[in-house]
């Protein structure tokens, strides 16, 4: 090892231990341990320009052991990458600045406690829960692929980034990790490099208490090409290794690299003390010692190391930026229209006449499932918004979510130009992915039954974290879908999902909602949405008679009113609401009049002014009632404690539709009396009674 890497390479290892001891929290071992790793692969292979980190061609570098995020930070401040801005423009300043360091872990640092996107810019997604990063690393991969196929024309290699992630033990015991593999290893992504830490300690101890498959063994089965580094130190060896990579053109690859957790402390090497823990500063001080360092220096950053970086990772990096940016000005000439695709997609903005398509649904009282009217919609949109792509977790004939059109094609091993995607029975990875393609800018969307979005849940979580327009579609949204019982019967999901913040869920009640819903989706660009849909036919509602589906922008708004002030308030989502429109009929019969309000989406609606809020839901009205088939939790915020809610206390059964809308009170009749009931509570409220 020459002196200057190694120079460098402590320097990352003293500021990661120092910016721990500090905050008195965080990693220091890994960071530790990997220094000469990540050295090694942004020194001489990341194709990364620090002074644009956004530039779309770039390789992607994700650290998915958040944990050891100083690692990161240290090579961001190090090789001096830039700040972006929400308007993707280059500030001119540091993403991390030595004072950053100083402060890891605490309020308003740009070095949080793991990487997160959108607050420090370099990077590329957040990583927390383990697995989650090398999950998304695969939908990086699969995005630089697909994208090369659509863009890239002879002589114009516009896209073709290779994926580095580094991982450690816990990310390849989760599950999520496992799901993801084994589709980058179906898919053959030769684009993607996975660096795994085999230093056999997590925070309880040694792994051998839980772990001692063979990892290699288990690669190769995915179809994974698997080799070797036996020392992290090894630096020779790493750059042998990321050569093997490079000259694989028929898989991805996995580098086992061994390394020793907290190298260099006298006292905590290879010790689970150095993972979770500082490491004091009297270790600290001995370690210094090892590495040669002055012992009482503290964030010491030498001469020469800064411009070191500049020279081999930053000199390199520019030059393939400038190169691309050149060659891209060449193919705007060239490819016009393509290049307009490309600036627009890099920039979340829509084609022109995106929607220009978007089919109308004429009134029909037997109407269509909204997964039915949903597939419509979104054939109609892909054709007029090219990296609108994605697929289902094995379910796309029920879910509705196949691309019909000629040429749309499916995304398979060596035929990466397809639109259609098949994840595979893996909901959890599914997630992962759609997530690293929404962070390559391309516009995904996943699928699955709502029941099983438990399984997605957190990515669904980290695309609401790292505020990206990821589209999900959940269809078989009640207890409505029947036979299958309440296994697959959602009943909690919708209550839950609604909790998750910047995610908006929208759950329409006919074809003309759910035209409206997917215009409010695609025309998001910091929020994940959350499409709800039905199995069961819903009636297509008379748009002359009811107000315009338009207004599900808004969130909720009145579909049916008596004039003047109602009675009674009728609130409802998704299938419920034709159930109260022919509750309301009969309590018209009675004399009473009642407001049908339409709540598709409470995000939408909480966003509203609270004028227009009072207007849908006016407080003097108290007596209401909420229809879902779905748990009654947070309905009350909209009906008041002494409101009614008609909505599921228990699971489901297994019985056909009309038989569990009967047992649980899910009919016009059933309705109408807890509407009656409302009604006389509230009129004896006001005569004192």
């Amino acid at each position: 090892m020459q002196s200057i890497d190694r120079l460098c390479i402590n320097t990352i290892r003293t500021l990661s231990m120092d910016a721990v001891q500090a905050a008195n929290s965080g990693h220091p071992g890994t960071p530790m341990a990997l220094a000469p790793v990540a050295y090694c692969l942004w020194q001489k292979f990341l194709r990364f320009d620090p002074d644009d980190p956004i530039w779309p061609n770039r390789d992607r570098f994700v650290l998915s052991n958040g944990h050891a995020s100083m690692l990161l930070y240290s090579l961001l401040h190090l090789c001096g990458v830039k700040a972006v801005n929400p308007q993707y423009e280059t500030l001119g300043r540091l993403s991390v600045t030595l004072d950053d360091i100083k402060q890891f872990r605490q309020l308003d640092s740009k070095c949080a406690g793991h990487p997160e996107y959108r607050w420090t810019s370099g990077v590329e997604t957040t990583t927390g829960p383990l697995g989650q990063g090398v999950a998304t690393s695969v939908g990086m991969a699969i995005a630089s692929r697909w994208m090369a196929e659509y863009f890239n024309r002879p002589d114009f290699a516009m896209f073709g980034y290779d994926v580095y992630a580094v991982c450690g033990d816990g990310c390849l015991m989760e599950g999520v990790a496992g799901e993801a593999a084994s589709l980058a290893g179906h898919l053959k992504l030769s684009n993607l490099c996975w660096i795994y830490d085999n230093n056999r300690i997590t925070i309880e101890g040694h792994t051998d208490w839980a772990f001692s498959e063979d990892v290699a063994t288990r690669f190769i089965g995915y179809g994974w090409n698997v080799t070797r580094v036996g020392d992290a130190n090894d630096l020779e060896m790493l750059e042998r290794a990321f050569h093997t990579f490079k000259s694989t053109g028929d898989r991805p690859t996995l580098i086992i690299v061994d390394s020793h957790i907290a190298y260099g402390s006298p006292n905590k090497q290879d010790t689970h003390a150095a993972h979770g823990e500082p490491l004091g500063e009297d270790e600290i001080k001995l370690t210094k010692r090892n590495y040669g360092w002055p012992e009482d220096a503290k964030f010491l950053v030498p001469e020469g190391v800064r411009e070191h970086f500049q020279a081999m990772m930053g000199r390199r990096g520019h030059q393939a930026r400038e190169a691309w940016m050149a060659q891209f000005g060449d193919y705007k000439r060239r490819y016009p229209d393509l290049a307009d695709q490309l600036d627009r997609m890099q920039h979340r903005r829509l084609p022109d006449g995106w929607d220009k398509d978007l089919p109308p649904f004429p009134a029909d009282a037997k109407g269509l499932a909204s997964r039915d009217s949903s597939g419509k919609v979104l054939n109609a949109i892909a054709k007029n918004v090219p990296w609108l792509i994605g697929g289902s977790a094995d379910l796309a004939p029920s879910t509705k979510t196949r691309i019909t059109f000629d040429g749309a094609g499916d995304f398979e091993a060596g035929s990466y130009g397809g639109r259609n995607f098949h994840f595979g029975i893996r909901e959890h990875a599914m997630g992962a992915v759609l997530n690293g393609l929404s962070l390559s800018k391309v516009r995904p969307y996943g699928s699955s039954f709502l029941i099983f979005s438990d399984y997605a849940r957190p990515a669904i979580r980290l695309s609401a974290l790292m505020e990206i327009p990821v589209i999900y579609i959940f269809t078989h949204d009640s207890i409505g879908l029947g036979e299958d019982g309440p296994t697959h019967q959602p009943v909690e999901q919708l209550a839950s999902l609604r909790a998750v913040p910047n995610l908006i869920v929208l759950r329409p009640a006919d074809a003309n909602e759910v035209v409206e819903a997917w215009r409010v989706v695609m025309q998001l660009r910091h929020e994940p949405a959350l499409l709800v849909l039905s199995r069961q036919a819903l009636p297509t509602l008379d748009r002359t008679k009811y107000a315009p589906a338009s207004d599900l922008a808004k969130g909720a708004y009145v579909l049916a009113d008596p004039g003047g002030t109602p009675d009674l308030l009728l609130l409802a989502s998704g299938s419920e609401v034709s159930l109260c429109l022919a509750a309301a009929d009969q309590l018209k019969a009675d004399g009473i009049k009642a407001r049908v309000v339409s709540m598709p989406s409470w995000e939408l609606f909480e966003r509203q002014s609270q004028d227009y809020r009072d207007s849908v839901l006016p407080p003097e009205v108290t007596a209401r009632v909420a229809v879902e088939q779905a748990s009654t939790f947070g309905w009350t915020q909209y009906t008041g404690r002494e409101g009614a809610v008609i909505g599921m206390k228990t699971f489901g059964a297994s019985a056909p539709l009309k038989a569990l809308q009967r047992k649980f009170g899910f009919t016009p009749e059933q309705i109408t009396a807890a509407a009656k009931a409302q009604v006389a509570r509230a009129r004896a409220h006001a005569r004192g009674g």
